[in-house]
């Protein structure tokens, strides 16, 4: 790799031994990916704090947290100092609530060790968000930004409705770009990965987020990791139906970057968007692929009992939380079924200030934070049927944790919630 001064001194250990070890894990990963160059990053998100057993035991056995960094996010055997991170950086979701350890099967002590974590990895300056939409409280690039970003649904929303630029980041090359502003310049950094090969024409109209989801559902599977446009007959989406999208796109396949011509900022135009060259190949989409795709994406529901409903994945949005908390106002949740929302604790905070907690709360439910049912594989006990309005948790649940599951509207979530059936 062509390296500047800058990141030979850095390699070379002038600026610790940390961010030498950083280095040479982004040296590493860059010529395993045929990169020429790194680029440099302001902006990263990623998982660095420790919340397992297993990273328990390892820092009282090597050497605290220190080890647990060095090990784990700098592929390092020997463990170094850790410094404050250089990029801004912001914590992604974990794999439970710390507020309500009790429900997701976390015991007092692997809290009170991830509590030592998170104050840790506060102090290294790292922004606690603990959320999977780090867009929606307060981490939003710009156009053409170069950043360093983990989480498949957050990747394919700043590189499409954002146009920043970032591969699918892990642990550890997220945390080297933390303490170094560099990243390997390859893929979505560059401009010729980020033109639309494949073409979707809507014959359909596109306009709840219950269509969205669908829509990026069935396109995913489709278009795998490739570059779609879309045009045709879409309403004009706000961020819970972008959200929604391209999660689901990330999910059945693996999109980190399409086009709506016409509203994302790359795709002014179906010719732009493809850079001028035909597409590969082009799909319509119309009521047909529609209904095939509920179809399939249902294809686990079998029992209309419905144990579980889990709303927010990604991470809710206030927007979200007012519409949930409008439709439960004055209803009660079923005995027999638990309602669960998920938002990054921001949002929980102003869900708070505007007394929409209390409404869902009153109503029997739950407003839940730092996590989701998929990354903690907790659900209320004996679930067996869930119901979602998320294609992306439709389509992880069932093989995360063998439970049936339906996919619908919020509306008819909160119906289910409250009678304890699925009639969509």
């Amino acid at each position: 790799m062509k390296l500047t001064d800058v990141e030979k001194a850095m390699r070379d250990g002038d600026d610790g031994p940390a961010v030498a070890r950083a280095m040479d894990l982004l040296i590493r990963y860059g010529e395993a990916l045929g990169a020429e160059a790194l680029v440099e990053t302001r902006n990263v998100c990623g998982t660095v704090t420790a919340s397992t057993p297993f990273m328990r035991d390892f820092a009282m056995n090597y050497g605290g947290l220190e080890a647990v960094y060095s090990e784990f996010n700098l592929d390092s055997a020997e463990v170094v100092p850790i410094p404050k991170v250089r990029a801004f950086s912001s914590h992604l979701q974990l794999g439970f609530d710390p507020h309500n350890p009790a429900d997701m099967g976390v015991g007092e002590d692997v809290v009170k060790f991830y509590r030592r974590s998170e104050a840790m990895v506060a102090k290294m300056g790292v922004q606690m968000m603990n959320t999977c939409t780090p867009y929606q409280v307060g981490n939003v690039p710009t156009r053409g930004e170069h950043c360093a970003w983990m989480e498949s649904s957050a990747v394919i929303y700043v590189n499409s409705v954002l146009g920043a630029r970032t591969n699918t980041e892990g642990r550890e090359s997220t945390s080297a770009a933390m303490l170094t502003c560099r990243i390997p310049d390859w893929g979505y950094h560059r401009d010729e990965p980020r033109l639309a090969t494949q073409g979707v024409d809507l014959q359909i109209p596109v306009e709840s987020v219950e269509d969205w989801g669908l829509l990026g559902y069935w396109m995913g599977d489709w278009v795998q990791d490739r570059v779609p446009a879309v045009r045709g007959a879409m309403g004009r989406p706000n961020l819970p139906r972008l959200k929604h999208f391209g999660a689901a796109a990330s999910s059945s396949g693996g999109v980190e970057m399409y086009h709506l011509v016409g509203i994302t900022p790359e795709a002014p135009s179906w010719e732009v968007a493809f850079g001028n060259r035909p597409p590969q190949e082009v799909r319509a989409y119309g009521a047909r692929e529609r209904a095939e795709t509920m179809d399939r994406i249902n294809a686990t529901g079998v029992d209309r009992a419905v144990d579980y409903v889990m709303l927010g994945c990604p991470h809710y949005t206030i927007e979200q939380i007012w519409e949930a908390a409008n439709l439960l106002e004055g209803r009660h949740v079923h005995s027999n079924t638990a309602l669960w929302l998920w938002t990054p604790r921001a949002i929980k905070d102003l869900a708070d200030r505007n007394g929409y907690t209390n409404i869902i709360e009153a109503a029997g439910g739950r407003i839940l934070t730092d996590s989701c049912s998929a990354m903690s594989r907790a659900v209320p006990p004996g679930t067996k049927v869930i119901a979602c309005d998320s294609a992306k948790q439709v389509h992880y649940l069932p093989a995360i944790l063998g439970v049936q599951a339906w996919f619908g509207t919020t509306s008819q979530c909160i119906d289910a919630a409250c009678t304890g059936r699925w009639h969509g």
